[in-house]
């Protein structure tokens, strides 16, 4: 990447790393991410989010989508992707997805994490999931957000969090005791807190080295799927198990 001044410190490494920071959060949010979105989850100043997401794209690091309204990751980005060496960890997820996917009539999604942030990896084909930036933005308000923070619970913060819906916990001391419920099951559960009507389930995915590094999640209308539903929690776990790189907790 070119380092250009940006007339408040843009060379010095804050500047790039505030880059790199934007650009994750762009592949996070996924294509048409609004600058808004961006330097909310980064906790960039939007004037230097906004700043810094042009020098991007002038680069062609990230370009604009067709209707202007955000942004996507651009050719050069993807080159950098794809020069990197494949890796065990890097196996395709598709084949054991697809196979779970034929078993359940909910939508099947996996994500991961890094960074304190998640990454939706695999998104049903057929289960569009709507206000997909909530559950990347707002931890406390999904399931696969909620088997992060068992991992990272100083992301939670002091403060009161954000209410999404009525539905959402939004004192850290409830979530908190939530959160104990989600280790000791090894399972989280959201039911209308991220959005009024959804409902979904998730299970940790593992590393073989035992840490966790994503979810796997079923998502459903409320009422069609049941977090009491012992059958569906079955599939989640067994199959979590097999993903490449994860494996059964002992």
């Amino acid at each position: 990447m070119s380092v250009r001044s940006t007339g408040q410190g843009g060379h010095e490494p804050r500047a790039v790393q505030r880059a790199l920071a934007l650009l994750e959060a762009v592949a996070t949010l996924g294509a048409g991410a609004s600058a808004r979105d961006v330097a909310a989850l980064t906790r960039t100043p939007p004037a230097t989010a906004y700043r810094l997401l042009n020098l991007l794209v002038a680069d062609g690091y990230l370009v604009r989508v067709e209707d202007l309204s955000g942004f996507a990751l651009g050719r050069r980005t993807r080159e950098l992707a794809s020069a990197a060496p494949a890796s065990v960890a890097d196996v395709d997820p598709g084949p054991v997805l697809e196979e779970l996917r034929t078993q359940v009539r909910y939508g099947i999604y996996l994500a991961s994490y890094s960074g304190g942030w998640v990454h939706l990896v695999d998104r049903d084909p057929d289960h569009e999931l709507a206000g997909e930036s909530t559950w990347t933005t707002h931890l406390h308000a999904s399931a696969i957000g909620k088997l992060l923070l068992v991992q990272r619970p100083e992301l939670i913060g002091d403060g009161p969090l954000r209410r999404i819906t009525d539905r959402t916990k939004t004192e850290p001391a409830e979530l908190r005791t939530e959160l104990r419920c989600v280790r000791d099951a090894d399972a989280a559960h959201e039911v209308d807190e991220s959005r009024i009507g959804r409902t979904a389930l998730a299970v940790p995915v593992r590393s073989n080295d035992g840490r966790v590094t994503g979810a796997l999640t079923a998502i459903g209308r409320t009422g069609r799927i049941s977090v009491t539903d012992s059958a569906i929690w079955d599939l989640l776990r067994s199959y979590a198990s097999l993903l490449p790189g994860s494996r059964t907790p002992s």
